[in-house]
């Protein structure tokens, strides 16, 4: 997805990211985001933050979920680059809730996107946590 550095709900994801150091004040501003965004792409953004910032497995899921289906809602094919990391972040959450068939499920979803990844570092890490996480519920 193409990201305008100049686009509010950016600014303020961007400002948390730089104080992850220090997760409460992070979390605001990705609340903030949330809170202000109008559109999907911009609940998207914040969404996928928010997730970052869960302390339960639970809620952690609940925003992977959501960033998902705002990212599934954008009529943008770059949005597509996003479904490899949202899938794999929720089948990590199946997976370490026990669920491993849904775990199973969304790694494979994961991998159905890779083609779409970069051959960068970036692409290298989704795809070996989407390896990774495929032999871990392998039946």
């Amino acid at each position: 997805m193409n990201f305008d550095p100049n686009n509010p709900i950016v600014k303020l994801c961007a400002k948390g990211v730089s104080l992850e150091g220090k997760p409460e004040e992070a979390s605001r501003l990705f609340m903030q985001a949330w809170n202000e965004a109008t559109n999907d792409a911009e609940k998207f953004i914040a969404a996928h933050y928010l997730a970052r910032h869960q302390r339960s497995v639970e809620d952690k899921l609940k925003w992977d979920e959501t960033a998902l289906d705002l990212a599934l809602n954008i009529n943008d094919d770059s949005a597509n680059a996003a479904y490899p990391s949202l899938y794999l972040n929720i089948a990590k959450c199946y997976e370490d809730l026990g669920k491993v068939e849904q775990a199973r499920e969304n790694y494979d979803l994961a991998l159905s996107f890779a083609d779409v990844l970069p051959d960068d570092g970036y692409g290298k890490m989704i795809r070996a946590g989407i390896y990774s996480g495929i032999e871990r519920v392998k039946p």
